[in-house]
């Protein structure tokens, strides 16, 4: 089992810096040691977090977390609840957000640049670049140190929806092209990066979420692939990885020949693939951490009390997310008291945790008072660089899949009467649609002259053809299917059966679809003639889309393969 080096990349540590990791280590007691390991997810709202009655200080110097996440907030509730955190953690805390697309997986009030897909179609490595200045630039202002992004998956399955939005490609070398530059843009903030999701996403199409992932790829073939990709962000000092709960079942049992079907195991439980691929034969230096525990990728596998040790054990060097903090804190402690977890694989775990405090330099800032950001530090969040840099994105990345009955420009003179449909995904989940992207269409065309009708998705009822065509002179179908871990495949679900919102009026009016999240709907909509794929619906995206659409600007984004679907009919 290779031992971290703390003078080497990622870290490139002083002697100085070194003496506070081992001078902490040594203040420690196996208490201490096992919270490193941890990374809790904090909720806004009553002063209690994880189904536990305890305060969020409390669950600091209770459980003597290593990394904090959590869920919501504006800039200000997260800065308030970070600077709370630094205040009661002995040892500072590494703080970690999701922001793939920008500041806006930092909060709500963040700024949007462009996802993974967006990007790709900007065929643009400023796009790339931008969205990791921001996001670092907006993650600093409230004192986040961790970005668990960018995704380096590699999309070959268009039936995916894990990572349909998050992917910057369907090969490496597009992975490669965006993601390095991302990674470069939120350096300007000294942000450590965490790409994901080992040993790779984007073959199949079920969710880790739901079920253990697969990638069937050969050694050989995963090598070429997602092996140059991780290669790549190693040789750029990556500092954080990862790991996924999917399996690479042939190159697990090239590996460790012994395996059978029955012992393959996700990567977040596997030594062979986090000690053995990734810490040996590729070098990484640097800290692993697993996906979340509550996904069934992982919980499949074995009891909880059995699995939350062997993750470290495995390799990995921090644990996502707690189920219940007596209880899992208690089957991570077990595990070192056992042997499950030795000793020097404890230390070495702590050591790459402290390691990357000791980069960033949290002592001295705890020791100063730096460590807490202030409010005129959220100037930065939502100011006008930033939005500008959003609209750019949404300028090149705007994209018109297909237009084969040459309908466009859209103009108030031909097309003034307009039905609007609205297709969404679940309602009331974690990342759903809102109506809040309606009212702005709506608010939108109706400023250029234009008069909007909103359909009614829940009937069957068409009425008369003739009737229709009298009173409708376009129909424009805005798209915002998001979803989270409810499905293995995120697809148009009409709100009833054969719904008047099925595109049975694309050859009475002319008709408009404008997709703002997955990019693959031509599957279940193949008879639209015109397709946009607007990636995102915060108000630059709307607004630049109509623009292009009217034909005052024009389209710049190029669409992969995927978004045929394989289907000859959707190129119609």
């Amino acid at each position: 089992m290779p031992l971290v080096d703390l003078k080497s990349a990622p870290y490139h540590l002083d002697d100085g810096q070194i003496a506070w990791v081992e001078q902490t280590l040594a203040s420690m007691t196996v208490e201490e040691q096992v919270g490193q390991l941890f990374t809790n997810l904090f909720f806004f709202g009553p002063d209690s977090f994880s189904g536990n009655a305890y305060t969020a200080e409390e669950i600091i110097q209770k459980f003597h977390i290593g990394c904090a996440r959590y869920q919501g907030g504006t800039a200000a509730e997260v800065q308030d609840l970070l600077n709370r955190l630094q205040g009661a953690s002995r040892i500072p805390l590494l703080v970690a957000a999701n922001c793939d697309s920008g500041g806006n997986g930092a909060a709500s009030d963040g700024t949007y640049i462009a996802s993974g897909a967006q990007t790709e179609a900007s065929r643009s490595t400023k796009v790339a670049y931008d969205a990791g200045y921001v996001a670092g630039r907006e993650m600093a202002a409230m004192g986040i140190t961790v970005n668990f992004d960018p995704c380096v998956d590699i999309l070959t399955n268009w039936r995916n929806t894990i990572v349909n939005t998050r992917a910057y490609g369907t090969t490496a070398d597009d992975v490669l092209r965006y993601t390095l530059p991302f990674v470069e843009g939120q350096r300007r903030s000294d942000i450590i990066t965490c790409i994901k999701h080992f040993p790779g996403d984007g073959t199949e199409e079920r969710d880790q979420h739901l079920v253990l992932g697969v990638n069937e790829l050969t050694p050989e073939e995963w090598d070429a692939s997602f092996g140059r990709v991780y290669a790549a962000h190693i040789a750029n000092g990556v500092e954080m990885i990862m790991a996924g709960h999917i399996a690479l079942p042939h190159y697990q049992q090239a590996l460790d020949p012994s395996l059978a079907d029955r012992d393959i195991l996700p990567a977040t439980l596997a030594p062979e693939l986090i000690d053995g691929l990734l810490k040996t034969r590729l070098g990484f230096n640097g800290a692993v951490i697993t996906d979340a525990s509550h996904m069934l990728g992982m919980t499949s596998a074995m009891r909880r009390e059995d699995y939350v040790p062997r993750a470290i054990a495995a390799g990995c060097d921090l644990f996502l997310f707690f189920n219940d903090l007596e209880e899992d804190f208690g089957f991570m402690l077990e595990g070192v008291r056992r042997g499950i977890i030795t000793q020097e694989r404890l230390d070495d775990a702590n050591r790459r945790v402290l390691g990357l405090k000791a980069r960033l330099r949290l002592h001295e800032k705890q020791a100063d008072g730096t460590l807490f950001t202030t409010r005129d530090a959220l100037a930065v969040v939502g100011c006008d660089e930033h939005l500008a840099l959003r609209a750019e994105a949404a300028d090149l990345g705007i994209t018109l899949v297909k237009n084969t009955l040459d309908q466009l420009p859209l103009n108030p003179a031909d097309h003034r009467r307009i039905r609007l449909y609205y297709l969404s995904g679940e309602k009331g989940g974690i990342y759903s649609g809102s109506d809040d992207t309606v009212n702005r269409y709506v608010a939108e065309l109706t400023a250029r002259g234009y008069e909007v009708t909103v359909n009614d998705g829940n009937s069957r009822i068409k009425g008369p053809t003739l009737k229709y065509r009298a009173e409708v002179d376009a129909a424009l179908i805005v798209a915002e299917v998001v979803g989270y871990g409810a499905q293995n495949n995120y697809r148009i679900q009409w709100k009833t059966a054969m719904s008047n919102e099925c595109p049975w009026y694309v050859w009475e009016v002319p008709t408009f679809m404008v997709s703002h999240n997955f990019t693959t709907h031509l599957h279940d909509a193949t008879m639209v003639k015109c397709l946009v794929n607007a990636y995102h619906s915060n108000e630059a995206a709307i607004v630049a889309t109509i623009d292009k659409l009217e034909g005052r600007s024009a389209f710049t984004g190029t669409p992969n393969e995927l978004v045929w679907t394989g289907k000859w009919q959707a190129r119609l």
